[in-house]
């Protein structure tokens, strides 16, 4: 049988190209998203293009009834997963003191809650095995506060302090976890920005430094992935 990997907000940008690196190495897959759509082009391609299976869930995660949804679909499936990705989040920009009111909540539940419900929900089959590998994709503004960042900075310095305290939590029951900070990546969130590409990363380019931490032997972890562009942060 396959290993299995699951990637929350898989159809597109990073989310998606995790899914096709995974798929390329044989791994079964299974993701969520808002669209169905969009989930069943993602299947019907990565069925097409590498010999694995891939399981589809609709859900907001921003909505924690969907995400236990979503947790009960993945355990109903009766397989261990080898890899979680908790990648759901989005970014809205603004200020603090001007954002509209509201906005700090949306982007906590987006950012910080998905990857906190989805972990509690999934992790008791990696304890019971000792064996299992956690990323969750922070950001570049985890670490680096930056004009016009707003709550979404607040969410993603709170979602590595997830990540960092899930690491010492998990350590005894060899379950790696491994925060990924990625700068500036080609993806629709940037499609009104005028920048030439060479001024962003690809989105491959994390996938394929995510995947090479998990092929690392269980004896060593990454703890902390920070990848920018050659040319810096935007």
């Amino acid at each position: 049988m396959n290993k299995l990997v699951v990637v929350t907000g898989g159809t597109k940008g990073i989310g998606r190209s995790i899914i096709e690196r995974f798929a390329k190495e044989g791994f079964d897959i299974v993701t969520c998203a808002r669209n169905q759509s969009d989930l069943n082009a993602l299947k019907g391609e990565v069925e097409k293009n590498f010999n694995v299976g891939v399981y589809l869930f609709v859900a907001d995660l921003t909505d924690k009834k969907q995400v236990q949804r979503f947790v009960d679909f993945v355990n109903n499936l009766n397989r261990p997963i080898d890899v979680l990705v908790n990648n759901t989040g989005y970014f809205e920009p603004g200020q603090i003191t001007e954002e509209p009111d509201g906005i700090l909540e949306k982007m906590i539940h987006s950012n910080l809650y998905s990857a906190y419900y989805t972990t509690r929900g999934l992790v008791g089959g990696m304890k019971e095995r000792k064996w299992g590998h956690i990323f969750t994709i922070c950001s570049i503004a985890s670490i680096k506060a930056y004009p016009n960042g707003g709550s979404y900075g607040i969410s993603k310095f709170a979602l590595l302090g997830f990540t960092k305290v899930l690491r010492e939590e998990l350590k005894e029951f060899g379950i790696r976890v491994t925060a990924v900070m990625p700068g500036a990546t080609k993806t629709s969130s940037w499609d009104s920005s005028e920048l030439p590409e060479s001024r962003f990363m690809k989105p491959e380019d994390v996938a394929s430094s995510i995947y090479g931490a998990y092929s690392l032997s269980k004896n060593s972890v990454v703890e902390e992935i920070l990848i920018r562009p050659q040319l810096g942060d935007i």
